[in-house]
């Protein structure tokens, strides 16, 4: 019978819920559990796909092409767990569903409402991951206890525990214990108002998970303990951590937490294999050499708006025991004040993805930059479009050539709308409607990219509706653009991956191209379309990524 993990959150939101679930999730997997992970959101947005990157973050997207909240990141790059559609539900999902259901008439006419109707609708989402190859489902409720809009949520878990029964259900409750510096004082007086909140529900928790600036004391675990009606052994500190986020799981494990939840769930496993995980730490905390890598983008405001391009970064540091320093650099920043000014020094440099024409231009001047300078660079979906603008007006001599998503009327449009979305443009469906999920790529043999990847066959995730012009493929090809890789399901020619050739494919490093009146040869540029980020691993960065970090410390490819 499948177990279930259910982790709830109060006081506060962004205490790292995301982090917690994908950390039970990794300690479970090493012990030769299978998992399987969900979050439920409980705001009214079918999905985070039309949300903007300054509320919500990133928006992950998984094999099937599902957009998903940015979490999901967190837990494919803790655990092996597959993901899909049915990995995060949100209010707008389950109301969706159940109105789709009484309009085709399947209540029999019966008046619908909150409980039963969308409870019920939860509950068949919670046992949507249940099979005999899953141990055990952990499911992350997004917000916080006594939030109106989750109530329908924690009713459902609540139900699911009263009908499985407490050796097959688990409650989880993370919270944050202030410290008051003007005091010198931890309180927890929040958190036991947020677990009495959680108890009138109905639900009480067996583990507390403490976000802590201090480590606890006896005093305040007894405290919490005598307080919250749970075990002192079951009350887990949560401190904030020195080096990386994937130390979380091994505090957890100091702590016991894995233990506790295999004694109540009555699960016979293994004991825990953590080594690889821990090798991969200490890469992390011992790394002697550093690279400085310039993100240019236009969400910097918000830390999470490009999560998973952060974390795959370090993984690319991880892969060749460097530290990375990640600069963020606006890309309105660089349009004022130049690129020479704000990427000076920079050993790399990576445009990622976005929307709409604000700072576009900035992105531009940093490609130009890059590819002029020799500065390692990649581009990834909206980074790759813009190398291609930045190669066409510099390099073709294509006076405004453009986008046309930024602008309609140019002469040049370099990078245009897919034929397959332009139904999609003309009904103004918006939501869920791009080139989303994962799809097959042929690579160029001898093309950088290949190198990088170790086989010409591989498949990665997309989400975007505009591509490379092939109106303007041998243009491109004759100044000594490679077009090194094209999509090889339904239309072959969808350039995939665009690279420059590099000192690697000449005899001597020093020697003229072959393509005399091209383009000069470059260390290490690579655009892509799709998005390599979201399949990299802390133990299995990705290679695109540890390709970009090799060139950013100097070494030749």
């Amino acid at each position: 019978m499948t177990k279930h993990i259910f982790i709830t959150g109060g006081v506060v939101s962004s205490l790292g819920k995301g982090l917690t679930s994908a950390s039970i999730g990794l300690l479970l997997e090493s012990r030769g559990l299978k998992v399987a992970i969900q979050k439920f959101d409980p705001y009214i947005n079918v999905d985070p796909g039309t949300m903007s990157p300054f509320q919500h973050g990133e928006v992950y997207v998984t094999e099937d092409g599902a957009e998903t909240d940015l979490d999901l990141g967190h837990y494919e790059r803790f655990t092996n767990a597959v993901l899909t559609k049915d990995s995060n539900f949100t209010t707008g999902k389950i109301y969706s569903s159940v109105i789709a259901k009484e309009r085709a008439g399947k209540y029999l006419g019966k008046t619908v409402q909150v409980i039963p109707h969308i409870t019920n609708e939860i509950k068949e989402a919670v046992r949507r991951p249940v099979s005999k190859h899953i141990d055990v489902a952990i499911a992350e409720i997004g917000g916080t206890v006594g939030d109106i809009e989750s109530l329908p949520f924690l009713e459902a878990i609540r139900q699911v525990g009263l009908e499985l029964g407490c050796s097959n259900v688990m409650f989880i409750h993370l919270t944050l214990i202030p410290y008051l510096r003007a005091s010198q004082e931890m309180k927890t007086k929040p958190s036991q108002h947020s677990v009495s909140k959680l108890r009138e529900i109905g639900i009480q928790p067996d583990v507390l998970i403490c976000r802590t600036e201090k480590p606890l004391t006896n005093d305040i675990r007894s405290k919490l303990s005598l307080f919250c009606n749970i075990r002192p052994e079951a009350v887990i500190e949560e401190k904030d951590i020195d080096y990386s986020i994937y130390e979380v799981p091994l505090i957890f494990v100091n702590q016991k937490l894995d233990e506790l939840i295999i004694k109540q769930l009555e699960l016979k496993c293994k004991g825990h294999d953590l080594k690889e995980w821990r090798r991969m730490l200490n890469t992390v905390k011992n790394a002697k050499k550093s690279v400085n890598i310039a993100v240019v983008g236009k969400y910097l405001e918000l830390q999470d708006a490009y999560k998973s391009i952060y974390e795959a970064l370090t993984h690319g540091g991880i892969a060749n025991k460097v530290k990375v320093n990640i600069h963020r650099v606006n890309s309105e920043d660089i349009e004022k004040s130049g690129a020479e000014r704000l990427l000076k020094g920079m050993n790399g440099i990576l445009v990622p993805g976005g929307f709409g024409q604000r700072g576009i231009e900035g992105k531009i001047k940093a490609i130009k930059y890059a590819r002029e300078n020799k500065v390692p660079f990649f581009g990834i979906c909206l980074g790759m479009q813009c190398a291609t603008i930045e190669f066409a007006r510099n390099v073709l001599g294509l006076k405004g050539a453009h986008s046309s998503e930024f602008d309609p009327t140019t002469k040049h449009p370099v990078i245009d709308l897919m034929e397959s979305q332009r139904k999609v443009m003309a009904k103004e469906a918006m939501g869920g409607t791009m080139r989303l999920g994962v799809y097959p790529c042929k690579l160029q043999t001898d093309s950088l990219a290949a190198k990088a990847y170790g086989t010409t066959a591989i498949k990665e995730r997309h989400r975007h509706r505009y591509e490379f012009n092939n109106k303007y493929r041998k243009q491109f090809e004759d100044k000594g653009m490679v077009l090194a890789g094209n999509c090889s399901s339904t239309d072959e020619s969808l350039v995939e991956v665009i690279e420059l050739k590099g000192p690697r494919n000449n005899r001597d490093s020093h020697a003229m191209p072959a393509w005399r009146g091209a383009a000069a040869s470059h260390p290490w540029f690579i655009g892509v379309q799709f998005h390599p980020e979201f399949k990299s691993k802390p133990i299995r960065p990705h290679p695109l990524f540890a390709g970009f970090i090799k060139a950013a410390t100097g070494k030749r490819i």
